[in-house]
C-alpha cells in the first residue's frame, strides 16, 4: 500500500469518526511515516517550521486587536455611523449591518469576528423593526464573512505564509473584491426588504446626524486608514500594522472612549490565546500533511490528471470553485487553506495563474464557506444571536450565497478584479 493511499485513508477514517480536523490531519500524518519507517522527529521539524515565521505574528496582533476594539467602543460606533448612512433607505437597518461588517472587518481580518461583534447591535435592533429573525441572523452572518476578504485578512496571512507569497500584496488586491462582494449583497438586500416590505428607520437622511456620528466615531474610524494606509503606502508591514493596531485600541479604549477595562483586556488575551493556539496546530498538522502530499508528488499526478480531462481554464475554476466550496461545507478555513495551497497552487501556477489572484479566490471561497452548513461558523453565531434554528438561518441565507458564489466566479475569470490594484500601486 502506498504511502499516499495511507495517509488518505487515515484521515478520511478519522473524519468520519468525528475527530477534529487538525487532529485528523496530525494522526494521519503520524500514521503514514510509522508506517514508512520515517524518524518522528520529522514532525517536531515541520512543527518549529510552521511557526517560526515573522508574517505569522500578525495573526495573534489582529485577533487581540479585534477583541479590543469590540471593548473599547469602536465597533459600536462604526455601526452607528453605518446606520446613519443606510437606515433611512429601503432595509435600512440591514444595508447598515453590511457597511458595520465592512468597517469592523477592515480592522477585525476575522469573519467570525465580525460577525459576533456587528450581530450583537444589529441583529436585536432589526427584530425590534420587525425584520424576520432568520433574514437579520442570514444578513449579519453572510456579510461577516468580508471580515476575510476586506483587508486586513487572517486567512490572507495564513495564504501567504503557506503559499510564500506577499501578504501586502495580497491586502491589497482583496480590497476591490470585497467591496464588490460588500455591493452585490446590498444590492440582493434592497430587493429582499423591498419585497419583504422592509422599511427604513423613520427619520430621513440628515446631514447633521451624520457629521455627528463621524464625529462621535472619528478615533474609531481613523482605525482602518491607519492600518491600511501604513501597509499600502509601505510604512510598516502587516505585521507591525497589527501591532500599531493594538497600541492604537489601547490609547484610544483608554484615553479617548474611557471603555477599554483590564478585566476586557484580560478577557481579550485569553481569548486571544485560545484561538492562536488552536490555529498554529492546524497550521503545524495541516503543513505536515501537505509537506508529505508534495513529496509524493500528488500536486503533479493531478495536475497531469486535470489536464489530461481539458486545458480550458475556464473549466479548471469552475471545478475548483466546486470543490472549494463544498470543502469549505465541511471544513475549517484556516485548515482548508492550508491543506488545498501547496496541492493546488504549484498546479495553477504551471496553468498561468498568478498565486496572488488564486490566492483571492481561495479566501472568498473560504468566505463563502462561513454561511454554509454544516460547518458555517457565521451562520451559528448569527443564528444564536437571532435566537433561530440553523435550518431556518440556513435557507434565508441562501439569496446572499448564490450572490457570493457568482461574484466569486466572476472574480476567478476575471483576474484584473483583484490585479489591477496590486499592479497600480506596485508598478
Amino acid at each position: 500500500m502506498s504511502i499516499t493511499t495511507i495517509l488518505f485513508s487515515a484521515f478520511g477514517i478519522c473524519l468520519l469518526l468525528g475527530a477534529p480536523v487538525a487532529i485528523s490531519l496530525g494522526i494521519a500524518t503520524m500514521f503514514a511515516l510509522l508506517m514508512s519507517n520515517v524518524n518522528l522527529v520529522y514532525l517536531v521539524q515541520v512543527a518549529y517550521s510552521s511557526v517560526d515565521s515573522f508574517p505569522l505574528m500578525a495573526l495573534p496582533s489582529f485577533v487581540l486587536a479585534g477583541f479590543l476594539m469590540e471593548y473599547a467602543g469602536v465597533s459600536r460606533r462604526l455601526v452607528a455611523l453605518a446606520e446613519a448612512l443606510a437606515g433611512p433607505a429601503t432595509g435600512g437597518l440591514a444595508g447598515a449591518t453590511v457597511l458595520g461588517c465592512l468597517f469592523f472587518g477592515a480592522i477585525s481580518g476575522s469573519g467570525p469576528a465580525t460577525t459576533a461583534a456587528v450581530g450583537m447591535l444589529m441583529i436585536p435592533a432589526m427584530i425590534a423593526r420587525n425584520y424576520d429573525r432568520s433574514f437579520a441572523g442570514a444578513i449579519t452572518a453572510s456579510a461577516g464573512g468580508l471580515g476575510v476578504v476586506i483587508p486586513p485578512s487572517i486567512p490572507m496571512v495564513i495564504y501567504g505564509v503557506s503559499g510564500n507569497q506577499s501578504i501586502t500584496t495580497l491586502f491589497i488586491a482583496g480590497f476591490i473584491p470585497g467591496m464588490m462582494i460588500a455591493g452585490m449583497i446590498m444590492v440582493v438586500n434592497y430587493f429582499i426588504c423591498r419585497r419583504k416590505g422592509y422599511v427604513g428607520t423613520e427619520a430621513a437622511w440628515s446631514g447633521r446626524l451624520i457629521l455627528q456620528r463621524v464625529r462621535e466615531g472619528f478615533w474609531s474610524i481613523l482605525a482602518p486608514f491607519i492600518i491600511l494606509g501604513g501597509i499600502y503606502t509601505g510604512f510598516f508591514t502587516p505585521t507591525e500594522a497589527a501591532v500599531v493596531a493594538i497600541f492604537y485600541t489601547l490609547f484610544v479604549g483608554f484615553f479617548i472612549h474611557g471603555e477599554l477595562k483590564l478585566p476586557r483586556i484580560t478577557q481579550s488575551l485569553s481569548a486571544t490565546g485560545e484561538i492562536t493556539g488552536t490555529v498554529l496546530i492546524i497550521m503545524f498538522t495541516a503543513r505536515s500533511f501537505g509537506r508529505l502530499i508534495v513529496e509524493h508528488r500528488i500536486p503533479e499526478i493531478l495536475a497531469n490528471a486535470m489536464l489530461s480531462l481539458t486545458t480550458n481554464l475556464t473549466v479548471i475554476w469552475l471545478i475548483l470553485i466546486a470543490l472549494f466550496i463544498f470543502i469549505g461545507m465541511w471544513m475549517e478555513t484556516l485548515a482548508t487553506i492550508m491543506l488545498l495551497t501547496p496541492i493546488l497552487l504549484p498546479i495553477m501556477t504551471k496553468l498561468g495563474v498568478d498565486p496572488i489572484h488564486f490566492g483571492i479566490v481561495l479566501v472568498v471561497a473560504c468566505e463563502i464557506g462561513f454561511e454554509t452548513p454544516p460547518l458555517g461558523e457565521n451562520l451559528f453565531i448569527g443564528a444564536r444571536i437571532a435566537n433561530v434554528s440553523l435550518e431556518e438561518i440556513s435557507l434565508s441565507s441562501i439569496p446572499f450565497a448564490i450572490t457570493e458564489i457568482v461574484c466569486l466566479i466572476t472574480i476567478a475569470l476575471i483576474p484584473q478584479i483583484s490585479m489591477i490594484l496590486p499592479r497600480l500601486i506596485q508598478g
